[in-house]
């Protein structure tokens, strides 16, 4: 599988989604936010975690206009796969890949731990190795995780089972404790949480290697 890490000026967590992809047995690209094309062949796209341009107007709002953008909607309209994670959940819903909208935390300040997580559904290529109804702990790290949509878009994704993750105890005060989500093809996935700093002994928890190890190994079947 060959996937690609997009960079923006700001991105702190870039390298770690490559780790995390290699490990998994991935060949990794890393794609500077200034490229108008993807390199050929990517399998998945991951947009890594960080505060692109700085977090300004809005978290992920600059970056969803960044040259790399136009090519990221591509491959996702050709039915590419495309892997958002804390700031890059941000840039997903900015670019209108996924919808709703990322909020300022209910309790106002910034929060890094680990969380408790329960995986909603195994109907995906990010999710299938998990299972559904499985109770998971990733780290957090956002200032700005407070999913937000309508009630009509909210009913939408629980009733198409659209739903990845959702936190199992207080976090930030999003709706209906949304952690994760996809898109209608179920080739997007959105999440606040990060896999990618849950795969080694040394991060206190390897939780996060089998979102990896699912979307590898549905990628090589197909």
């Amino acid at each position: 599988m060959k996937a690609g890490v997009i960079v923006f000026p700001g991105s702190n967590c870039d390298r770690d989604m490559a780790v995390a992809l290699r490990a998994a047995g991935a060949e990794v690209e890393m794609v500077w936010h200034k490229e108008t094309a993807l390199p050929a062949g990517l399998d998945l796209v991951a947009v890594p975690g960080g505060f692109s341009f700085g977090d300004y107007l809005r978290c992920g709002a600059i970056a969803a206009h960044s040259p790399v953008a136009t090519a990221l909607r591509a491959h996702a309209e050709r039915g590419g796969y495309v892997l958002g994670v804390c700031n890059g959940f941000q840039v997903l819903t900015e670019t209108g890949l996924l919808p709703g909208a990322l909020m300022r935390n209910s309790g106002l300040k910034f929060v890094c731990r680990t969380v408790a997580l329960d995986v909603v559904t195994g109907d995906s290529a990010f999710t299938e190795a998990y299972g559904a109804g499985t109770r998971i702990a990733l780290p957090v790290a956002h200032h700005d995780g407070n999913f937000q949509a309508d009630e009509a878009t909210l009913d939408r994704l629980e009733g198409e089972d659209r739903v990845a993750f959702r936190y199992a105890e207080a976090v930030n005060g999003s709706a209906r404790d949304i952690a994760g989500i996809l898109s209608e093809n179920r080739r997007v996935l959105g999440m606040m949480p990060h896999p990618e700093r849950a795969v080694d002994e040394g991060h206190g928890g390897t939780e996060g290697q089998a979102l990896f190890r699912s979307i590898l190994g549905v990628l090589q079947a197909a």
